[in-house]
């Protein structure tokens, strides 16, 4: 296991956390409760902030699976990132074109129909982050393990 690109995948996915942690569960519910906020700009923020946060996640999804293939790691790695990128997948293929249309819907004066999408998003974040957790802290183990440290 090349402990450098090992050491990089760590990093991604900690810092990783560390945006959703402070995007999806702190900035997204607080930038409402700012004075002057109304819902129609709360939203046109929250669709740039989570646009850009796709995007990011993408980058560290396609980073960390280069950085598996190029460790040859073995199917655990694997298994560690698989629902993070799944997610990210679902993410961006089904439900941000979803909230986003809604968003659009919504800054435009027109209601939406009722929808579950903002549900299933907080739900998807909350096992994303979870996941990566344990994979992180899986892998950051693996690397103290094999040094003995």
């Amino acid at each position: 296991m090349n402990k450098n690109i090992t050491i990089t995948i760590i990093a991604i996915t900690f810092i990783w956390v560390g945006m959703l942690c402070g995007i999806s569960f702190l900035e997204a519910p607080l930038k409402f409760q700012a004075p002057g906020i109304t819902l129609p700009l709360g939203l046109g923020i929250g669709k740039l902030v989570f646009g850009a946060l796709t995007k990011i996640e993408m980058i560290f999804s396609f980073i960390i699976i280069a950085g598996i293939v190029l460790i040859e790691s073995n199917l655990n790695t694997w298994k560690l990132f698989i629902v993070p990128i799944l997610i990210v997948a679902i993410d961006n293929a089904f439900l941000m074109p979803i909230l986003d249309s809604r968003i659009d819907m919504i800054v435009s004066g027109i209601k939406p129909p009722a929808s579950n999408a903002h549900w299933w998003y907080v739900a998807l974040e909350l096992i994303k982050l979870i996941a990566l957790l344990i994979a992180g802290i899986k892998i950051t183990n693996s690397i103290f393990n094999a040094n003995k440290i």
